[in-house]
């Protein structure tokens, strides 16, 4: 599991590589190629940065997995990973959104797998069948299971997972990020509450977007 910073962990290569290109373009007196070097320094920075972020702590609150604006909400019928039919909240993170995803609940990692895939348009609908992407489904101490789906984009090349399957994750825990703009899906059984709308702004980790069944919102 990837101890978190300032900086996300799989950032560092890009930060060392701009380094290197800054250093050499002064040693050889290239202006125009430094400022180049700086401005892609900075957006890397940007782009890997990996908040702290308050975790709501109240038992029911299931929070977002990912920084971004809520593209679907709807209810796609029978599920794999438990009986019955599912709820989905699908959440687009664009290339300035923190890429760092987080656990919506408290969990074991019951499984962690990767499919290869094509790099559509992450907010096209055929997207999340075609392209490359990573689930994770997470089960809690009461037998409750749900499942997140980091779908890679046109820009998103890479799917990096930070645990194993049978991990223990509490609820905003850090367990992956998907890089440079892309889609991640949460599916919960269908009597959990989801508590957000289509258009909405929601960050991983302090977002609460739904609730176990048998609670008040």
């Amino acid at each position: 599991m990837m101890r978190p910073g300032i900086i996300a962990v799989p950032g560092y290569p890009f930060l060392l590589a701009c380094g290197i290109f800054i250093f050499t373009a002064w040693l050889l007196g290239w202006r125009s190629l430094i400022l180049l070097g700086v401005a892609a320094l900075v957006f890397f920075a940007y782009f890997f940065r990996d908040p702290d972020r308050p975790v709501p702590q109240e038992a029911a609150s299931i929070v977002s997995p990912a920084d971004g604006r809520v593209m679907v909400v709807d209810e796609p019928g029978q599920s794999d990973f438990l009986p019955g039919p599912i709820k989905r909240l699908g959440i687009f993170m664009n290339v300035f959104d923190v890429h760092v995803n987080r656990a919506p609940a408290p969990g074991r990692v019951v499984s962690s797998t990767h499919q290869p895939g094509r790099f559509l348009a992450a907010f096209r609908p055929e997207a999340q069948h075609l392209n490359e992407q990573h689930t994770t489904i997470l089960e809690d101490d009461n037998g409750r299971r749900l499942k997140v789906v980091q779908i890679a984009g046109v820009l998103a090349r890479r799917i990096i997972p930070f645990v194993k399957s049978d991990a223990k994750l509490q609820k905003g825990e850090r367990f992956g990020m998907i890089c440079f703009g892309s889609r991640v899906d949460l599916y919960l059984p269908s009597d959990c509450q989801i508590l957000v709308q289509k258009g909405e702004r929601v960050k991983a980790g302090s977002s609460v977007v739904a609730k176990w069944p048998g609670t008040e919102p």
